[in-house]
């Protein structure tokens, strides 16, 4: 599990950032809305007109959940994700007076939690909002600060993800509760059918397949899909956190690559320290294949469905080419 510390999410200049952003929202509470049928750019529901009329204004601290929410939701919700820049790190966001106003405009509010985003912890503080519904996705998941923090690579923590957002759009807006209903059956069953296929058919051919890894976002996927990480957790850890990985932590990697016990590496292109990319020149020197996967959207534009598959597939195309399968 890989541990958040203060050194990555509690700069001094995010926190005079944060300071300047919640003073703003707290200026905002008082005229605020939670819900608007009218805002600029909604999409309006269309069909049976049986709904509520109105549109459910959501705020995701990152994009992989916006991109789920706003799916689960279609033309009923309107979100916002706050973190959407790939070259952006989470951990260490200096959140705006626009992200302030956006969270004190939601109705529905959708976090990592663990550590990850605790700027976004701080928002919604500043404006508790009694009629904001808010999922923090490390409690739902039952992971505590100290955990770790990834669980968009989690498969069984999306599916949960995506059981609750439903359960919750269908409170906010019970009158759409058929219709959100409809939109969780259509994602889960074809907009995430090639995602399930491939976790389950890498899982059914390489699990146990042992894979070198550049830090700890890799964890919940190589779970996920039944492969097992050689690298040591304290590397991974290190890695996640921006701090210096061990002496005796780099030479243990080494030799797992020159002695090729792993059969492939995996490594978070966004966060290529000198180290790791060291690591991936001896792994191609060795033969051994690399696969990538970013921290969020890549591009920036893509959908959860479509970044993660392409990752996957690089993975598994990493895999065969390993071992033959």
């Amino acid at each position: 599990m890989s541990r958040v510390p203060a050194s990555r999410s509690a700069r001094p200049v995010a926190r005079l950032a944060l300071v300047t952003a919640t003073a703003g929202l707290t200026a905002l509470t008082a005229t605020a809305c939670s819900t608007s049928s009218s805002h600029t750019g909604d999409t309006a529901a269309t069909g049976s007109g049986s709904g509520s009329g109105k549109t459910i204004q959501v705020v995701a601290a990152e994009n992989f959940w916006g991109s789920i929410a706003s799916q689960l939701g279609g033309s009923r919700v309107k979100v916002t994700s706050v973190i959407t820049n790939p070259s952006t790190d989470p951990h260490d966001y200096e959140p705006t007076a626009a992200d302030a106003r956006t969270v004190a405009g939601a109705r529905y509010a959708i976090v990592n939690g663990i550590g990850y985003d605790s700027w976004a912890d701080k928002l919604l503080a500043a404006n508790p909002g009694s009629g904001r519904t808010q999922l923090k996705v490390g409690d739902l998941v039952g992971i505590k600060p100290g955990g770790n923090p990834h669980r968009w690579y989690s498969p069984d923590d999306v599916h949960q993800v995506i059981e609750r957002i439903t359960a919750d759009y269908k409170k906010i807006d019970p009158a759409d509760a058929a219709y959100f209903d409809q939109q969780k059956t259509a994602f889960e069953t074809t907009t995430l059918a090639g995602y399930d296929k491939l976790i389950a058919d890498i899982k059914a051919k390489y699990a146990g397949t042992p894979i070198g890894a550049s830090e700890s976002i890799v964890t919940p996927l190589a779970e996920g899909l039944g492969l097992k990480t050689l690298t040591p957790e304290t590397f991974l850890d290190a890695m996640s956190e921006g701090s210096d990985p061990t002496a005796k932590d780099k030479a243990t990697i080494d030799q797992q690559i020159k002695n090729k016990k792993i059969k492939v590496y995996v490594y978070n292109s966004q966060n290529s320290t000198p180290d790791v990319q060291a690591q991936v020149k001896e792994a191609k020197v060795e033969g051994i294949p690399v696969a990538t996967v970013t921290e969020t959207l890549t591009p920036a534009g893509a959908s959860f469905q479509q970044w993660q598959t392409a990752q996957l597939q690089g993975i598994e195309q990493a895999l065969h080419k390993a071992t033959g399968k």
